[in-house]
């Protein structure tokens, strides 16, 4: 579908595209109000207050990691305003906020009238990156289900085109998830008990020889899927898979 803004929103991109932000970070820009400013970038900050009118009246946050964050107190210092970070059921100037843990366990997303600025919990394009940490596999099945029960028209994202099919977009993030999870349970049960081989077989369909990244990425994800399974009981005691402790997402 095409991909057209919602009227009342103006979406700025900013310039630090890569595998992880896709095409860079959206900003958005409605009745004032700045949604997740970006990186520290002069000339992002700039066309964010053009956006605006020449007058921003607010800054909210979505999470703060550093490609949705950073900008924030270049703009409250240019703008002379605040920056907020609510928590779910706060009211924030137009925004109700929904909380939505999983990508980052302070996640929020923000409702507008019908338009939903969805943060990193549903992007445009592709998949997101959920570590493991506090539950955040659970936790982020269960955002994308809160999500479901919104009466939507548009889905805005931290990355990629607008989302024009909302409920079929997250019931596809709900799928994709549990089939990931079914590829490793299918893996345990036939024999894999180390990060590469649960690896391999789970995720057979990533071409991580075209982009070893995603093999980090991919063995991250693994981990909260094994958090997961060992919440449940349903883990083998022989697995043989080390957790990342550490783990920086490039851009967020």
């Amino acid at each position: 579908m095409e991909d057209r803004s919602p009227e009342g929103v103006t979406r700025v991109r900013a310039d630090n595209p890569s595998p992880y932000t896709l095409d860079g970070t959206n900003t958005y820009v409605v009745e004032r109000w700045v949604v997740d400013p970006g990186p520290a970038d002069e000339a992002h900050v700039e066309r964010v207050v053009e956006a605006a009118g020449g007058s921003v009246a607010g800054i909210v946050l979505t999470h703060d990691h550093p490609d949705h964050s950073d900008g924030a107190p270049l703009l409250a210092a240019r703008a002379g305003v605040e920056v907020v970070q609510p928590s779910g059921g706060e009211r924030v100037g137009p925004f109700t906020a929904i909380a939505t843990p999983g990508h980052a366990p302070d996640h929020v997303s923000l409702l507008w009238r019908r338009v939903l600025f969805a943060g990193d919990t549903v992007l445009g394009a592709g998949s997101v990156f959920v570590a493991p940490g506090s539950g955040a596999m659970a936790a982020y099945l269960d955002s994308l289900r809160r999500l479901r029960e919104l009466d939507l028209e548009v889905i805005a994202p931290g990355h990629g085109p607008f989302v024009w099919n909302p409920r079929v977009k997250v019931d596809e993030y709900i799928e994709h998830r549990l089939d990931r999870e079914r590829r490793v349970v299918a893996a345990i049960e036939s024999g894999a008990r180390t990060r590469d081989e649960l690896l391999d077989a789970a995720w057979d369909d990533v071409p991580f020889d075209q982009a070893p990244v995603l093999r980090i990425a991919a063995g991250v994800t693994l981990d909260a899927h094994l958090e997961k399974l060992r919440e449940e009981g349903r883990l083998p005691g022989d697995i043989d898979v080390e957790q990342v402790s550490e783990f920086s997402e490039p851009g967020g």
